[in-house]
């Protein structure tokens, strides 16, 4: 029972993480997940392999100090999710408002203005070392061990299962066909033996001899 419910749990835990985990184009209740790729926040706030979760909220709300989750326009990693803290409000060269943002490990600013567009979520909170674990669970040996594994163990559990429970069941058939076995050879002996007796009686009346007074009581108390 405990592994179906680990290998459930674990099957049900990989959809949903592969359906919203690092999604930018997919949220839950307005939450979105994020694996930590690095320690730049690990000073003072999460490290490489947690999992950030993240709030959508209105851009213009947001103020200095505030931690954000967004896409990365930055060239040495363009595209990938960053969550970084707010350092100051700004306009990027086109005159969009934006946020200068920096990591706390470094205290470096990211070379590029985050604008509105590209803000995915404030922080809320972060779950230590899911990540890894979800990032382990993608690979071939973490499929192996988390899923293939423990579903492997519940089909042999269930094969030599069913297999004690075709013994039982044919051990219990076995045991009533003996039973009627034995049944059928008690009348059969039974029935020879009124058999014999009838034959013995017929026999007796055939030569004159007449029936002892015990054989007639038992001959009245079977009619």
């Amino acid at each position: 029972m405990l592994i179906t419910i680990i290998a459930v749990g674990m099957m049900i835990f990989t959809i949903v993480s592969v359906r919203t985990f690092n999604r930018t184009d997919r949220t839950l209740f307005g939450y979105g997940a994020y694996i930590v790729l690095s320690d730049s926040m690990a000073a003072t706030d999460f490290s490489a392999g947690d999992l950030v979760l993240t709030k959508q909220v209105d851009p213009s709300t947001l103020r200095e100090g505030d931690i954000i989750a967004f896409i990365s326009s930055n060239e040495e990693n363009y595209g990938a999710v960053v969550t970084h803290k707010i350092r100051a409000l700004t306009y990027d060269e086109n005159g969009n408002p934006g946020f200068i943002t920096y990591g706390t490990t470094t205290d470096t600013d990211d070379t590029a203005v985050v604008t509105y567009m590209n803000v995915l979520g404030q922080y809320q909170f972060a779950i230590p070392k899911v990540g890894t674990f979800f990032t382990f669970m993608r690979t071939v040996p973490g499929y192996i061990v988390c899923i293939l594994t423990p579903f492997l163990i519940l089909i042999v559990m269930q094969a030599i299962d069913s297999i004690r429970l075709f013994r039982v069941y044919k051990r219990e058939q076995e045991e009533e066909m003996e039973r009627e076995r034995e049944e059928l050879k008690r009348e059969r002996e039974a029935s020879e033996a009124m058999m014999k007796e009838l034959l013995a009686l017929k026999a007796n009346l055939a030569a004159g001899v007449p029936p002892a007074p015990q054989e007639e009581s038992d001959r009245e108390r079977q009619a």
